[in-house]
């Protein structure tokens, strides 16, 4: 999204501008802005000490952790990374991959990286509604130990009810979003100062001198407490994915005023604690007078549940630019909204994202005991973003090799440095995101590997349509009408082509042989939408391209072709798909489990009659069982 378009009026851009900050501050800053809930605490329950050295090392670590993964590195250098507006681990890698630079290797290399990163982040959905929401209504224990049995129970009632209203779409909801979030900042901020007024001295803390000396003075438990520390830039990668829904002007103004709410608040905290050590149970409910202890617990469950509507939105973004990638089986994807592409509804990751984060909270019980898994799969998913970066600014923002690797060198030292103390959390948690991000990406692999395979069976002793038409028998019956052919090959005969003419001997008044191809960028104009080709004897070669982040739409993209003299009528059309049933293969070049994965998934596939939009009811299906 362009927010320096020239010819808008000055004062309008600036309002709309305003306008998309404040919306940026429901979808892009809930993460991060609900970190405040557990991160000091998780510090110092490792071991660190409440003495006044600690907490200002601590205090220094975290805020220049803010300014040099979220400002300097997200907001000043990854954010330049615009993939025709969009953002995210995929549309990075897609503008890494758009120079001359990419061989073969370096594009498995790329798409490895950018797969690793995508499967990291199914990990952090599964972990960011469960300890934004536990972390929420753990508030209500510090009141009174009534509610401790409570805690899982409503936490998990909340997140169920959650994903139970995904269907209806978020524009609703999304109004709500922005206004929230404010007041929840703004409260935020306003806690953590009503501390500082009482203890200016932690402000000094913002010198980073004392996260040296801290390093210095106790250089093994502060290696660990960075896998504490870290959680409070989670989330920080959601700045540059959403970026597609608001563009970098807002993000930036919003964290702008995002970043000193969050400064104030863990300076606030960190104040409370010196004052009284043993606020150290709950520092950021004790920062609140007691009279506003019940209101708090509400805002804070507004506020994750918001941060858990990001992510799990982000979830399903990136699932249909998945595949549209073709790493992913056809899903049904709904659109919720009229007006905005972006808000769409998958039921199937929906289903599977709600019985994920159940059993979720019901294993780990607590939010301590989930971010041992919570910083893991952030770190990584961040280290990934910088090392793609990286080759863009190296191969397609033209840098010199020293600026590149220096800039972003940097910021890989500081990502391996929050990577490796999470690493000692594997044993208690940190296992989790890593068997989700293993599942996931074999999953992706598996299935673009063997739809690779598939193809190539169905089109191995395939004829080259040209070499057909040469040699075609014209006195096969010809019937009136116009009968279309999806196929990944359209410079062959369609194996559903050659069933037909086998099964019935006759060949329609007009064939059309259609791609619907999908590009490495968002999306595609219009005007560039259709390609048409007359091979003759009334054969039409038809390739429609679309960019991964649109759904195919097999009836609008036929009315393009009225501009290539192509025109149709779909009560006269009919659509000639093939469905393939698989069996397995006594070699196959997969392994074992790896076939059954894949045939697994693709008996899962939505039927290419819903993907492409295509009317049931012009529809004919022909069957071909495969070994794989």
């Amino acid at each position: 999204m362009d927010t320096t378009t020239t010819d808008i009026d000055p004062k309008a851009q600036t309002a709309r501008q305003r306008t998309l900050a404040l919306a940026a501050l429901g979808i892009v800053f809930g993460d991060i802005g609900t970190s405040p809930l557990y991160m000091m605490r998780e510090t110092f329950h490792g071991g660190m000490g409440l003495d006044e050295a600690s907490v200002y090392g601590v205090l220094s670590i975290a805020v220049w952790s803010l300014v040099i993964i979220v400002t300097l590195k997200y907001c000043v250098f990854v954010m330049r990374a615009d993939n025709k507006g969009e953002g995210g681990v995929l549309s990075l890698a897609s503008l890494a991959l758009r120079t001359g630079h990419a061989a073969p290797r370096r594009r498995r290399i790329i798409w490895l990286l950018a797969l690793t990163g995508l499967s990291l982040f199914y990990g952090d959905a599964l972990i960011t509604p469960s300890v934004s929401v536990l972390s929420a209504v753990e508030g209500l224990k510090v009141a009174t130990d009534a509610f401790d049995d409570l805690v899982v129970p409503l936490a998990t009632v909340i997140l169920i009810g959650l994903f139970m209203l995904q269907s209806r779409g978020t524009a609703g909801v999304g109004r709500l979003f922005g206004p929230i979030m404010v007041l929840w900042f703004l409260t935020l901020g306003t806690l953590g100062l009503i501390e500082v007024l009482q203890h200016p001295a932690i402000l000094s803390a913002i010198w980073p001198g004392y996260a040296i000396d801290l390093i210095i003075a106790k250089p093994w438990i502060t290696f660990v407490a960075l896998g504490a520390i870290v959680l409070c830039v989670t989330g920080a990668e959601a700045l540059y994915a959403d970026m597609g829904h608001f563009g970098r002007g807002p993000i930036r103004i919003a964290w702008a005023g995002v970043s000193i709410c969050l400064i104030l608040n863990y300076f606030g905290q960190g104040a409370l604690l010196l004052s009284d050590p043993s606020a150290i149970k709950n520092p950021f409910y004790r920062l609140a007078p007691e009279w506003a202890l019940y209101p708090m617990v509400v805002l804070s469950t507004c506020a994750t549940v918001i941060a858990s509507q990001a992510v799990i939105s982000g979830v399903f973004s990136l699932t249909r630019q998945a595949i549209q990638l073709g790493y992913l089986p056809r899903m049904d994807i709904r659109h919720t909204s009229a007006t905005e592409m972006g808000q769409i509804y998958i039921p199937q990751i929906n289903y599977l994202l709600m019985v994920g984060v159940a059993i979720v909270v019901i294993s780990f019980q607590n939010s301590s005991a989930l971010t041992h898994a919570y910083g893991l799969a952030v770190t990584g998913a961040m280290m990934i973003d910088g090392l793609l970066a990286a080759i863009v600014a190296r191969w397609l923002w033209g840098w010199s090799r020293w600026l590149a690797w220096t800039v972003f060198g940097a910021f890989f030292l500081v990502d391996l440095m929050f990577l490796t103390s999470n690493m000692l959390k594997i044993p208690t948690g940190g296992w989790f995101p890593i068997v989700c991000a293993i599942a996931a990406l074999a999953a992706f692999m598996v299935w673009n590997r063997g739809r690779e395979i598939l193809v190539t069976k169905l089109y191995r002793d395939a004829m080259p349509i040209r070499e057909f038409l040469e040699h075609w028998d014209r006195t096969t019956e010809r019937v009136s009408g116009t009968a279309v052919f999806m196929t990944s090959n359209p410079a062959v005969i369609p194996t559903a082509f050659l069933h037909n003419l086998k099964h019935n001997h006759v060949v329609h008044e007009r064939v059309v042989i259609m791609k619907v191809d999908v590009k490495d960028f968002p999306r595609v104009a219009d005007a560039n939408r259709i390609e048409v080709e007359k091979l003759g004897k009334g054969f039409h070669q038809v390739i429609v391209h679309y960019g991964f982040m649109e759904r195919p739409d097999v009836p609008r993209a036929l009315e393009l072709c009225r501009q290539f003299g192509l025109s149709f009528d779909l009560m006269q059309t009919t659509f000639f798909l093939g469905r393939e049933t698989l069996i397995p293969a006594r070699r196959s070049e997969l392994r074992r489990w790896q076939a059954a994965l894949f045939i697994a998934m693709q008996a899962t596939a939505l039927s290419a009659t819903r993907f492409f939009r295509i009317p049931a009811n012009r529809v004919v299906e022909m069957g071909t069982q495969v070994e794989i």
